[in-house]
């Protein structure tokens, strides 16, 4: 079963409601939130993989409530000759996908945990960095 990374953003009627409980108990997906910003009576925004064989009729429940899905059909890569090492990016990274690695302080890019924010094609002042579809 293969598993399909989305972002979620939330209004704030939605925001109060149990939606990813209910996309585990009636389409019985199985749910993995790698980032999440979601607070009551506030908008939203959440990065989830899923997974599981009603997976559509899910991502179609949480349209009907007025949640945006976006599919995560892209890919984070950096071009190597480009970037000089200066660390910008793993400040704002908020998976640590991006990190130093000691003692060298090169900048090391885990591409398993990145979830294509997209905060490091912004701020690398170089644009060493950049997401490919």
């Amino acid at each position: 079963m293969k598993s399909k990374m989305i972002v979620l953003r939330f209004d704030m009627d939605t925001s109060v409601k149990p939606v990813i409980y209910r996309l585990v108990k009636d389409y019985d997906l199985v749910v993995n939130i790698a980032q999440a910003n979601v607070n009551p009576q506030k908008r939203g925004k959440m990065v989830l993989e899923v997974s599981g064989e009603k997976c559509e009729e899910g991502l179609d429940y949480l349209r009907g409530l007025g949640v945006t899905v976006q599919s995560l059909d892209r890919e984070i890569r950096r071009d190597e000759d480009k970037c000089f090492m200066c660390g910008a990016c793993t400040g704002v990274c908020p998976t640590g996908a991006l990190y130093l690695r000691h003692p060298s302080m090169e900048v090391a890019f885990d591409e398993n945990n990145c979830i294509i924010c997209g905060l490091c094609v912004k701020l690398c002042p170089v644009k060493a960095m950049e997401v490919r579809l």
